[in-house]
């Protein structure tokens, strides 16, 4: 009774406790059932806003603070999406010496993409205050998915907060698995899908979508992209309705800017008749076009005295930033011109080259205009393979794709600090779009490598096209080539009037309201990336947008195959060949040898590159080599090794050691017998000095015996040696017994 009693008054004391701490939750229903929970007001109080959400046993805690007051002189949304998932979520142990969480992972750093790109285009333009949003993994089961739900809980941290967002937003990942879409597949699942894309979107509209596909038409992508905006749509409601509850539906007043409005007027009066000239002058060259809207801004500028642009400059240069977007769009339109003279569906000059680099395995050169990608590939071993140690993910990588985007391909007098995070996500949009096309059976490691040697608009679509030339200079089996193009979008809000522009520049992206990048083969996408900066686009538009796209794909497919329509029939000579071997599991650990003695041996008298494991049952070896001579010896050692040793064959045998009552003989790989004195010779030896037999000598020997109990092996040279003449056998005389024997 006493027990119970205290048990109540704990039960009652932790609802106290609970109401105390005004916890508010709140329940989202996935299509299948499983139940995801937004719970605010327990954790993490002195943040803005905190949200720790969950699924099963999947626990995301997202929090978010923001300055109260922006830093002068900030002209931009000083936003920063950090996630990070903790080693202890999964029951696991960092890896390392220090034993702690260190540098976020590549996944980590596309995880803080997937969500600041979301997020970044809903803040207020006018708003400038940091907004740091920390997403943090928990706990985690192995089975749901932490990175579909990061974005939901960091739109929810914004939520609950009195930070100015136009939000809620919320992700989904949807994947095609046997035909049917499924929003928010497991781990499992997805093994199985041929399609795998986040989407990303506010109540009314898709703001972002990134994913890969096999090969998959435009109307499924769109048809997954409606599949996911549904399900967002029910994440919205219940981000609104836990606004309502916790009283945040009125956001912080803020002052980020302060504007002139005659001076804006005056700006525009005196620039944008100019502005609109350069933007329809069709000029191709950026830099000159640079200068010319350059010229236009400090021409103004001159009426000013110093101290007067001190103190206005900067608005100066902010509106005619407005005037110098406003003149571009209207441009497009109106009269349908481009700033580089192209019309909207025209693809910019192409010229590509293989070969271009002796000492890689495969290279290429790709030019789209001002774009241009120099590309090489790497053929490797298993040991050259990526080992991933994630805390979700844990495993090697075979293919992989690194993009360095150095400051000269634009011309900047900058240095170059490290991989950003840019390069990491533009690479591994390249990369989904590229991996699948290699066979899932070739035996190499590949690496591929673009470097942007230029850059104006698309650098990772040119890295796609350049990546698929130096594949197949390579003499990698690729299915099919892969192209890339980048597409733009000018809609003014209000208007029904709107452009999709093919293969976009630079200032196209930046001063446009859409960055849609779509990769495929001649039958269908294969990844894709889309940003979107305007409310209000329908899948009308991007539907649109999806079949320009493959027609501008194609125009670049044929400029591809013009260079290289498959791949060369073989590698260049100083590659890599890598021959397969299939053995009986038990002989692994004899091809391997104690300590990898035998395996090293190999390794060094052959000059061949070995590698050895188990798959399903089987011992697979890896022999790679530059020349056919050096896999062959690998090859025969290891035959040798597992070859089973017959009774009354004759082999080719190495002297290993000697000792009184004979020698230990090798006779095949890693198997050594017993040669002992009575059948080195016809001859009898009373020391084994007298048979002059020393380590390392070579001599042929017959196996005569294999003991069925030890499976030692009995050896004889004497029996392949002529018998002299008139030779008679000595009889053996018995042993005589110990003295302690009865």
């Amino acid at each position: 009774m006493l027990k119970f009693v205290y048990l109540c008054e704990i039960i009652l004391g932790n609802i106290v406790n609970f109401i105390k701490m005004n916890v508010v939750t709140k329940n989202v229903t996935l299509p299948d059932g499983r139940v995801i929970t937004l719970e605010t007001g327990k954790l993490a109080k002195q943040a803005d806003g905190s949200v720790m959400l969950r699924l099963g046993n999947t626990m995301l805690l997202a929090t978010v603070c923001a300055a109260k007051d922006a830093v002068p002189g900030t002209d931009f949304m000083p936003l920063q999406v950090e996630y990070k998932e903790k080693y202890a979520a999964f029951g696991r142990y960092p890896g390392g010496f220090t034993k702690r969480e260190g540098k976020a992972s590549d996944y980590e750093i596309l995880t803080c993409r997937l969500v600041d790109r979301a997020l970044r285009p809903l803040f207020p333009d006018n708003y400038h205050a940091e907004v740091y949003v920390n997403i943090i993994l928990f706990s985690a089961d192995g089975v749901d998915m932490p990175d579909a739900l990061a974005g939901l809980a960091a739109s929810a941290a914004l939520s609950v907060s009195d930070i100015p967002f136009n939000g809620p937003i919320s992700e989904v990942r949807v994947a095609r698995i046997n035909g049917e879409f499924v929003v928010n597949p497991t781990f499992a699942q997805l093994e199985n899908a041929d399609m795998d894309i986040m989407v990303a979107a506010t109540y009314d509209n898709i703001m972002m979508v990134e994913g890969e596909m096999k090969e998959v038409s435009e109307s499924d992508l769109l048809e997954a992209m409606k599949v996911a905006h549904e399900a967002i749509k029910v994440h919205c409601k219940a981000q609104m309705e836990l606004m309502e509850e916790v009283g945040k539906t009125v956001k912080r007043e803020y002052c980020h800017e302060v504007n002139d409005e005659e001076l804006r007027a005056k700006v525009h009066e005196a620039c944008y008749a100019k502005a609109y000239e350069i933007a329809a002058s069709g000029n191709r060259d950026k830099h000159q076009r640079a200068e010319a809207f350059d010229a236009i801004k400090e021409e103004f500028k001159a009426q000013y005295t110093e101290e007067e642009l001190a103190e206005i400059g900067s608005l100066i240069d902010r509106y005619y930033h407005d005037v110098e977007k406003e003149a571009m769009r209207r441009c497009i339109l109106d009269e349908g011109k481009r700033l580089d003279g192209r019309k909207t569906t025209e693809i910019r000059p192409i010229w590509c080259e293989v070969g271009y680099l002796p000492g890689p395995h495969g290279s290429a050169v790709f030019t789209r205009g001002e774009t241009q990608s120099l590309t090489s590939v790497t053929l490797g071993t298993k040991r050259d393979e990526k080992i991933i140690d994630d805390v979700m993910t844990q495993g090697t990588d075979r293919f992989l794709l690194h993009y360095n985007f150095p400051p000269f391909s634009t011309g900047e007098a900058r240095p170059q600090r490290g991989v950003g995070r840019r390069e990491i996500g533009h690479g591994n949009l390249a990369c989904r779009a590229l991996k699948n096309m290699v066979p899932a059976d070739y035996p190499y490691c590949v690496r591929v490598v673009s470097d942007i040697l230029e850059s104006n608009g698309s650098s990772s679509m040119a890295t796609v096209c350049a990546g698929t030339l130096a594949l197949m200079d390579a003499g990698v089996k690729i299915k099919k080539p892969v192209s890339g193009i980048a597409m733009g979008l000018i809609k003014n809000a209000g208007e029904d009037k709107y452009a999709v522009l093919s293969d976009i520049l630079g200032d196209e992206d930046h001063l446009g309201d859409m960055d849609f990048k779509v990769t495929g083969t001649v039958d269908g996408i294969t990844a894709t990336q889309m940003d979107i900066k305007v409310d209000g686009l329908s899948f009308e538009i991007l539907e649109k947008a999806l079949n320009q796209a493959r027609e501008g794909r194609m125009h670049i497919l044929g400029k591809i195959t013009e260079c290289i329509a498959e791949p060369r029939a073989d590698m260049k000579p100083h590659a890599p060949r890598i021959e397969t071997m299939r053995i009986p599991k038990e002989f692994i650990g004899a091809v391997i040898g104690p300590g990898g003695k035998i395996i090293q041996g190999m390794q060094e008298e052959t000059g061949a590159t070995i590698s050895i494991e188990e798959v399903d049952g089987e011992g697979v070896i890896e022999i790679a080599a530059t020349n056919a001579a050096s896999i062959e010896a690998a090859i025969s050692k290891i035959r040798a090794i597992v070859a089973i040793p017959e009774v009354g064959e004759v082999y080719d045998g190495v002297v290993r050691s000697v000792m009184p009552y004979g020698a230990f003989v090798e006779f095949m790989a890693g198997k050594d017998g017993l040669l002992h004195i009575s059948e080195i010779d016809w001859k009898r030896f009373e020391t084994i000095e007298e048979t002059g037999l020393a380590e390392g000598d070579k001599i042929k020997v017959k196996l005569l015996d294999i003991d069925p109990k030890t499976g030692k092996f009995k050896l004889s040279r004497r029996v392949l040696l002529e018998k002299p003449e008139g030779y008679v056998e000595r009889e053996r005389r018995p042993r005589r017994p110990r003295p302690d024997a009865e």
